[in-house]
């Protein structure tokens, strides 16, 4: 008898940690494939420091075939799930299509942009949520400081010294701090005009950054922020961009050549289109991360919509944590479907949160306790290595050269304004040439 067929779909946090875990317990008992557009596991949370050249690019990749053992890895896209037939349809990378059929399935697409209906947000502004776009704004940020630095009309050179990153959430925070510190670098090389200095403006609609976080850890990072020159304006949103600045809600205009949206993220639409109960997006699973009525299919991550054990009556949050700590707990309850040990709930503990916020700034709260200033930085630095799956001595490796060297303030010319669009339904490169792609919801409001 042939072997039964595991498809994952997604190797984000949820999909990767499912993947690796399932490969170690099934010990070939089972047939392991994993559909992802690209060959490579992202380390999220180190984004923006490749946005603001701490790292390089391939730092916060991990290679999906030279970590997983026993793991087909198939390049593509899922555009669809039959249920009925147990088969998934996906795009590949070169705009063919395939079929894979399966014995258990398990849906770890994760997340994509949350687009709000503000005119001009789509057109103008750009995400934050993979490699390219991290690649797209390091450019972008270098030309404009460098065609500030050449220019003679002074509201040309406010408008490219501007920087307005919207939401104050995790990577918000991040992308305007370690991007204060990246601008500041580049014109110490090439200073501007007298009196001129690259200014970042954060906004949100709620009260205070990092909303999601107890005070302490959020009146640290403002006021990291706020002794940076980073201009944090909350209860603030936008009400239209243009391809000259943002209107603000307060009636303010800001001239800007640079918009950069973490408002947030909504479930991947794959979810959507299998007909099932939902959740806000989400696929709703029990807590053993069943579908329920399809106990051959499985969710975890940002697509499943989890029951919090911890907290009767609702659903664990959509957080890399989460989506990593899922995956584990995925991967063996589908073991455990194929008669591999016993399958578990899902339960979590929460071990604290870390916001690295450049240099060695950073708000964290190991385990409860709170910590801010170089303590919290080595904090969040040794948790990251920790939490890494791969890289470590790469990653720590650039930190120790950044620490020591100036960095390199070049354009590469990689990835263009046109190839990182807001309004995408794929976190990563979604749209290759060729390639039939899913509706967004909001393509019928531009």
């Amino acid at each position: 008898m042939s072997r039964p067929r595991v498809v994952i779909v997604g190797a984000g946090f949820a999909g990767y940690r499912t993947a690796r875990t399932l490969s170690r317990l099934a010990q070939g008992r089972a047939d392991i494939i994993l559909l992802n557009p690209t060959d490579y596991f992202l380390y999220l949370p180190l984004l923006p420091q490749v946005a603001a050249g701490v790292l390089e690019p391939r730092r916060v990749t991990v290679s999906l075939t030279g970590t997983l053992k026993d793991v087909r890895l198939v390049l593509g896209e899922a555009d669809g799930i039959d249920l009925d037939a147990q088969t998934v349809h996906y795009s590949d990378a070169e705009g063919g299509v395939g079929t894979l059929s399966y014995d258990r399935l398990v849906l770890a697409a994760g997340s994509v942009n949350k687009l709000l209906p503000i005119p001009g947000v789509a057109e103008h502004a750009h995400g934050f949520r993979g490699l390219p776009e991290a690649l797209y704004l390091r450019d972008h940020v270098t030309r404009q400081v460098e065609l500030v630095a050449a220019d003679d009309d002074p509201k040309a050179c406010s408008s490219r010294c501007t920087f307005v990153v919207v939401g104050a959430g995790y990577t918000g925070t991040e992308v305007a701090a370690h991007g204060q510190l990246f601008t500041d670098a580049l014109v110490r090389k090439q200073p501007l005009r007298q009196g001129m200095r690259p200014r970042w403006v954060l906004l949100d609609i709620a009260s205070r950054v990092l909303p999601e976080l107890d005070e302490r850890l959020s009146r640290t990072a403002d006021s990291v922020l706020r002794g940076r020159g980073v201009d944090v304006r909350t209860e603030t949103s936008v009400k239209e961009a243009t391809p000259t600045g943002v209107q603000l809600s307060d009636g303010e205009f800001i001239d800007t050549r640079t918009l950069v949206w973490c408002v947030g993220v909504r479930p991947d639409p794959l979810a959507e289109t299998l007909g099932l109960p939902m959740e806000r997006g989400r696929l709703l699973v029990d807590p053993h991360l069943q579908v329920p009525g399809h106990p051959e299919v499985f969710a975890c991550g940002d697509a499943a919509a989890v029951p919090d054990l911890e907290k009767p009556g609702q659903y664990t949050p959509m957080t890399a944590q989460h989506a990593w700590r899922q995956g584990k707990t995925a991967g063996h309850n589908v073991a455990a479907s194929l008669g591999g040990g016993n399958r578990r709930a899902y339960r979590h503990r929460d071990m604290g949160f870390t916001v690295d916020l450049g240099g060695v700034k950073a708000a964290a709260n190991p385990l409860g306790v709170p910590l801010s200033g170089p303590l919290a930085g080595a904090v969040t630095r040794g948790y990251h290595l920790a939490a890494m799956p791969g890289n470590r001595i790469r990653v720590a490796a650039d930190w120790l050269l950044d620490a020591v060297l100036p960095r390199q303030g070049v354009q590469l010319g990689l990835v263009r304004s046109w190839a990182v669009p807001l309004d995408t339904s794929s976190p990563e490169l979604a749209h290759v040439p060729g390639r039939p792609e899913r509706p967004s919801p909001a393509e019928g409001k531009s």
